[in-house]
């Protein structure tokens, strides 16, 4: 008998913005601003993509862009935000952080001010009596100067606080390959200060010395990805000592060539060392699969429903959910193990 991960409860907290828009989304929202996409997302799709060298991060982030381009305002913004809460409840999620760089989306709405309230407002909004929670990450990125990293660090600082429709974190996004981690450590206190759960990238596209200078200069509550602490068993002790979750992206390190085979995710190497895994998605939009997707990958290489179950309580502890969303998905969680039958149904 095995349980369906769709109903498995679970929190989500790695998903990026514009990449979590559905497919037909972004196309009807080009249609309608008279945007023309690239072939690769009308053709063929999910695209062909290797992040791991420069040629096939430039296409990633072009198509990422292309995108982006296509959110021209508020109602955009209010769409991506539904759907996203929406796709991640039909997944079992109880919880989702959506992490969002404003700068991206100010020119079509005022200002990153404008942006995320109208963000954090749908966020809100969609959360109230409905299955998922929407928390909001704001996120700051590696391609451009740290000083705008402290600009968004300290608007996220003014709209922090708990539960849906407010900001909880921040993060550190884009090229790790780009900029020095060291400078962006001011941006991270002013966040810390604040009570923001500190959530950058690393570990991906570099190796261990990476993750080990993140958890160095910015000390981090979770790490986006981090599976490259592998390569040196000291920094993969480090994070478990250091009691800093790691959220894995089973679809996306495939899709970007950071393991060349889906068996090569070294997830169960990171679970024998003690550290705490959020399983997420990262782009559905470019990579094709969604937080389902990744429960359905941990079962392929080889984890058990209990351990399954395990994961899903390790992103339930690692998030920001309110206290009695968390208690109430952790008791679903123990129901979908014990029978199923409280929290989904059993297949064979």
């Amino acid at each position: 008998m095995t349980r369906e991960v769709e109903v498995l409860p679970k929190a989500h907290l790695h998903l990026h913005f514009t990449g979590s828009m559905r497919l037909a989304t972004l196309r009807e929202l080009a249609d309608r601003h008279g945007i023309r996409l690239p072939g690769a997302l009308l053709d063929g799709w999910p695209p062909s993509l290797h992040g791991t060298d420069e040629r096939g991060w430039f296409r990633f982030q072009r198509l990422y862009d292309a995108a982006r381009a296509c959110v021209r305002g508020e109602d955009d913004l209010r769409r991506i935000v539904r759907e996203a809460a929406l796709d991640d409840a039909a997944e079992g999620s109880r919880w989702l952080e959506l992490q969002i760089d404003p700068t991206s989306y100010a020119p079509f709405a005022g200002g990153i001010t404008p942006v995320l309230e109208i963000v954090l407002d749908e966020a809100g909004a969609v959360s109230a009596g409905r299955a998922t929670g929407v928390g909001v990450v704001v996120a700051a990125s590696r391609m451009r100067h740290p000083l705008e990293a402290r600009t968004l660090a300290r608007l996220a600082a003014r709209y922090a606080g708990e539960g849906p429709g407010a900001v909880v974190g921040f993060g550190l996004s884009n090229d790790e390959r780009r900029g020095s981690t060291a400078d962006f450590a001011p941006a991270f206190r002013i966040a810390r200060r604040a009570g923001l759960a500190l959530v950058p990238h690393g570990g991906e596209l570099l190796g261990a010395q990476s993750v080990m200078e993140t958890l160095q200069f910015l000390e981090p509550d979770r790490i986006g990805h981090g599976i490259r602490a592998v390569e040196d068993p000291q920094v993969l002790d480090a994070v478990a000592e250091a009691g800093v979750a790691l959220e894995v992206c089973p679809g996306s390190n495939v899709a970007l060539g950071v393991v060349a085979r889906p068996e090569q995710v070294p997830l169960r190497r990171i679970l024998d060392a003690g550290v705490t895994v959020a399983l997420g998605a990262d782009d559905p939009l470019l990579f094709g699969s969604r937080l389902a997707s990744q429960y359905a990958a941990a079962r392929d290489l080889g984890l058990d429903d209990a351990e399954l179950a395990e994961l899903a309580r390790g992103s339930l502890r690692a998030s920001r959910a309110p206290a009695d969303v968390r208690t109430a998905a952790l008791a679903g969680v123990d129901a979908w193990l014990a029978d199923g039958a409280d929290a989904g149904r059993v297949c064979p």
